[in-house]
């Protein structure tokens, strides 16, 4: 332990009380000599003395006495174990902000509400694939503010989400999880594709107030700190998915989705945004390549039409689009990159998607033929009016 004079001896004292986390940031350093009544300059003198440990974090261990932090401890019938504490690691960061992300669909309010600082749990639902991720995520980076994301399961539970007790050197200790760190540190928490949890996420539902949450396995309270929000992605409304295209999303309860105060609905973006999008992810790749961008658009709004019409059941999203790009960027075939990206789709929706692909860009044809312009009525028989959906696409698309 190092030599402390008596104001640095009471403020260490009075965070041998109140957390067993031996690495702190400067804010909670500050924030507990104010408990203390202290002077800020006392969090300072800490804060110069202790090593840093990582990004925002220092060590302030070698001023705590082991005498001291044992007298501080709850009696040990109260307390599950002498070597229970509680650490503190850096998961929360700022996003680096990527040069080829385009602005659309809700990205304006999502920035204009992180901005606010305001404790305003959102919930973005839309089919996959459309940038609701990526939207928090640069709205986060462009703003400057530290994001924890949460990728929600059907085996998330309390343990994974508020934190549990974990064995570090031997000892118990207990680990705060994701959602305590965010409201700490006063973090933007992403908790993705909540649609896909049990009930087990109800242990969230004091979260989403904005209320202080009381740690059951320590007894801990832990405060939200100015800034922290929720925000939330999923495929559905919570309601479960009736076409069974998202059979692992569940029925969230009622009150716990009341607690959202609003819901963005994310649709995939229209055929100027998605042009300048896929331009975007080709300038990334150094494959830039204008007639095969706007056979793309092409292709994927006919598909999307088809699919609204009930013609087909799958859909092309701009994340598949942009699987597309990246695989051209690889292989330097257009007809490669689209083979091997719509494999993942049943074998009569693959090859509809093929030859519909064939139909929009006559530079290629399929199973290595020249294409004449034509469709496989067999594979795409089940489209509903798919001569008018093309033709109307490629009218918008070349007036």
């Amino acid at each position: 332990m190092m030599t402390m004079n008596a104001e640095q001896t009471q403020l260490m004292d009075h965070i041998a009380r109140n957390t067993g986390a031996r690495t702190l940031s400067p804010k909670y350093i500050k924030m507990y000599a104010e408990e203390a009544n202290l002077p800020r300059r006392v969090a300072d003198s800490i804060i110069r003395s202790a090593p840093k440990v990582g990004r925002g974090l220092y060590d302030v261990s070698l001023f705590l006495a082991s005498d001291n932090t044992q007298q501080n401890k709850e009696p040990e019938s109260m307390a599950p174990s002498n070597s229970v504490q509680s650490i503190v690691d850096d998961t929360a960061y700022v996003p680096t902000r990527d040069q080829h992300f385009v602005r659309w669909g809700n990205y304006k309010d999502v920035e204009q509400i992180i901005k606010s600082g305001n404790f305003y749990p959102t919930f973005i639902t839309g089919l996959s694939g459309n940038g609701k991720t990526m939207m928090v995520e640069q709205a986060c980076a462009k703003l400057g503010r530290e994001y924890i994301r949460v990728q929600i399961t059907p085996e998330t539970d309390e343990d994974d989400l508020i934190g549990g007790f974990r064995l570090l050197n031997g000892d118990t200790v207990f680990s705060k999880g994701p959602v305590v760190k965010a409201m700490e540190r006063g973090a933007v928490l992403l908790i993705d594709e909540i649609d896909r949890g049990s009930n087990k996420i109800m242990c969230l539902q004091g979260v989403l107030e904005g209320k202080p949450v009381m740690i059951k396995k320590t007894g801990e309270v832990i405060k939200p700190s100015e800034g922290f929000n929720v925000v939330a992605t999923a495929n559905t409304k919570g309601q479960g998915s009736d076409d069974g295209r998202f059979v692992s999303a569940t029925i969230i309860d009622e009150a716990f989705l009341e607690r959202f105060i609003i819901m963005m609905e994310q649709p995939y973006p229209n055929v100027s945004t998605e042009r300048k999008i896929i331009e975007k992810h080709m300038d990334k790749f150094s494959c830039s390549d204008s007639s095969f961008t706007e056979t793309l658009v092409t292709w994927a709004e006919t598909i999307r039409k088809t699919f609204e019409d009930g013609g087909v059941d799958e859909t092309i999203s701009t994340r598949r689009l942009c699987h597309i790009v990246q695989t051209y960027s690889i292989f330097n075939d257009r007809q490669k990159a689209i083979e091997l990206c719509v494999n993942r789709f049943d074998e009569d929706t693959k090859e509809a998607f093929i030859d519909l692909y064939s139909k929009v860009d006559e530079s290629i044809g399929t199973g290595g033929q020249q294409s004449d312009g034509g469709l496989n009525v067999q594979s795409m028989g089940e489209y509903k009016d798919l001569d008018g959906v093309l033709d109307t696409a490629l009218n918008n698309n070349n007036p």
